[in-house]
């Protein structure tokens, strides 16, 4: 099976350590980020991945050139301008059968082969690996009706939410919504998809998933990270499954 894996981005938020380094080369223990995550879909069975690149690209290619020694062939998509998360695919050539998406800055242990079962069986376009967190919000909020008058008020609510984890499963008409030359992100594509009536689905998982995005998600994961491999392998998941044929 073949993954995309979105690498193109500036992380500003990340400033200064993406000044010399693009978001997904950023080193977690002794390896970058990005490095684990190709040792993962290797261990799952995947067999050829593209990423999709723009910002010190060279840095990219350079470090994993055309994957020789890693077990999977590597090619590139390169953004000449950004183009968004769901733009630079229409660049990506051979997306013809089942693929995963996946942003290149995500830590977490999800089992990828379930994931891709799970999409199989549902008959959905498009699947996205969610995860359960909780907003606190760090103030009082008030509750107020149309004349400006509170009736009802909570200190510092935590609201439960559902969130992507920036991982997709896709089917490859889902390609044909996805303008050319345009940016275009993965809401926008969401949006395209739900007004045509496509199949949507959500996958549930509740284990580790960090989504490294400013500095204090990069300073837990370094930590978390630690942690969660400390007793086990960084690659497998706990008991991690290969795609099957």
């Amino acid at each position: 099976m073949r993954a995309v894996i979105l690498a193109g981005g500036k992380g500003t938020r990340l400033a200064p350590y993406t000044s010399v380094l693009p978001k997904p080369l950023l080193p977690i223990g002794d390896r970058a980020i990005l490095e684990i995550v190709v040792e993962q879909l290797v261990a799952t069975g995947f067999t050829q991945l593209t990423f999709c690149v723009g910002y010190l690209s060279h840095l990219i290619q350079a470090l994993f050139n055309s994957g020789d020694g890693r077990g999977v062939k590597i090619d590139y998509v390169r953004e000449r301008e950004p183009l968004g998360t769901a733009g630079p695919l229409r660049l990506a050539s051979g997306l013809d059968e089942t693929f995963l998406v996946m942003n290149g800055d995500v830590l977490t242990k999800l089992d990828y082969a379930d994931l891709v079962r799970y999409h199989a069986e549902s008959g959905n376009a498009l699947t996205i690996a969610t995860h359960a967190r909780t907003v606190k919000i760090d103030y009082g909020v008030l509750h107020l009706d149309g004349e400006s008058r509170l009736h009802a008020y909570d200190e510092k609510p935590e609201i439960p939410m559902v969130v992507s984890m920036g991982i997709y499963i896709l089917e490859p008409r889902v390609l044909e919504y996805i303008p050319a030359d345009v940016h275009f992100d993965f809401p926008d594509l969401v949006r395209k998809l739900l007004e045509a009536g496509e199949p949507i689905g959500s996958y549930s998982y509740d284990g580790f998933w960090l989504d490294i995005g400013r500095h204090e998600d990069y300073e837990q994961a370094t930590s978390a990270w630690e942690a969660v491999t400390a007793n086990g392998s960084a690659v497998a998941p706990g008991v991690h499954t290969p795609i099957s044929s």
